[in-house]
């Protein structure tokens, strides 16, 4: 059964905080962005991650596949030659450059399946912007890179356990870049497979404080390993309306897992999102089209046009952000502007306590 509260929620446009809403999540903080690959190894295998962070060195526009070291580097300018304007191209940030000095609450992110760690960059950096360091990884065996050579990695409890076990090695790792990481407030956020595995992560690592799931739900039919039972932080859940990927039935699944959390949890229904319009991949490869130009509503099979791909991943990053500032930073307003749902012609909110 539905909680009381969020019925009410869903019946108030305003409700919740009687805070006025921060808006200011919608656009870049007041923080430059620095970024840095991360290379390191273990006696099993090689790890790449990649931080973001405020900076104090100057930003530019920087191509995204720049990021990567070659062969990738070249592959992924291969890819976006290929395709129309969905995929995120520039960034503007500063390549290595200085951390700016203080103790910014880190978050730590996971990528869909097949995807990268720069499949939410857009996300990363206005976190980065508002006072978040940020670290993802490329998960094991489980990159676009395994999907394009013919080796992908299976969607199970095996494979899960592989990327939490990438997530611990991110919140620990040890890098220049991340001097100003405050360890102390912890948050997980992650898209479609990687929302699962914020959820695992959040319901076995105690220093985690918060998790938000994009376009999946955390407890899974179809991955076993997640109970939202075990897990006590507050939560944020991202509804897809038109997911085409994860049909219906994973969108009812998100949603009854919001109903479900034991603590402060927030559910944002997107309308004319596809599965890939929060990720700066939506359109590179025909499996991440759903999302990028011409569809099919699932709702109820009539053509249309997916959200445009700029504002499906702002809407991502800006509530991304807002959510954690409200758990990891007590901040009231971030808190409203999740309660009330921005931009209303396109996100429907509701949340319970």
């Amino acid at each position: 059964m539905i909680p009381r509260v969020v019925t009410a929620c869903l019946l108030l446009a305003a409700c919740g905080s009687s805070t006025d809403p921060d808006l200011s999540v919608e656009q870049q903080g007041r923080h430059a962005v620095g970024t840095r690959r991360i290379d390191v190894s273990d006696a099993t295998r090689a790890y790449t991650l990649q931080a973001w962070y405020p900076t104090t060195s100057a930003t530019s526009q920087v191509a995204i596949e720049s990021l990567e070291a070659e062969p990738r580097r070249t592959r992924y300018m291969n890819l976006l030659a290929g395709v129309g304007t969905c995929p995120t191209r520039r960034l503007e940030v500063a390549v290595d450059g200085e951390p700016e000095a203080g103790a910014f609450p880190l978050i730590v992110g996971s990528h869909c399946h097949s995807c990268t760690r720069l499949s939410n960059a857009s996300t990363a950096l206005r976190l980065a912007s508002h006072g978040f360091v940020v670290v993802t990884i490329d998960h094991t065996a489980d990159t676009l890179w395994d999907e394009l050579d013919g080796m992908p990695a299976s969607l199970d409890a095996a494979q899960l356990a592989l990327r939490v076990a990438d997530l611990e090695l991110a919140i620990d790792v040890s890098s220049p870049a991340l001097v100003s990481a405050d360890r102390a407030r912890l948050g997980v956020f992650g898209h479609s497979f990687g929302a699962v595995t914020a959820g695992r992560l959040a319901q076995l690592d105690d220093r985690v404080q918060a998790a938000a799931a994009l376009a999946a739900p955390m407890e899974n039919p179809l991955i076993p390993g997640v109970s939202l039972a075990e897990i006590a932080e507050p939560l944020m859940f991202l509804v897809a309306v038109e997911d085409n990927s994860i049909t219906e039935f994973g969108n009812k699944f998100i949603r009854d897992n919001f109903a479900a959390a034991m603590n402060r949890a927030w559910k944002l229904e997107v309308a004319d999102a596809g599965h890939w319009s929060v990720s700066d991949l939506d359109g590179l490869i025909p499996a991440f089209n759903k999302g990028c130009g011409p569809g099919v509503r699932q709702t109820d099979g009539e053509a249309f046009t997916y959200l445009d791909p700029d504002v499906g991943r702002s809407i991502a990053a800006s509530n991304v952000t807002a959510f954690f500032r409200a758990t990891l930073d007590g901040d009231d307003g971030a808190a409203a502007y999740l309660d009330r749902g921005f931009p209303d012609e396109f996100v429907s909110s509701a949340h319970h306590d």
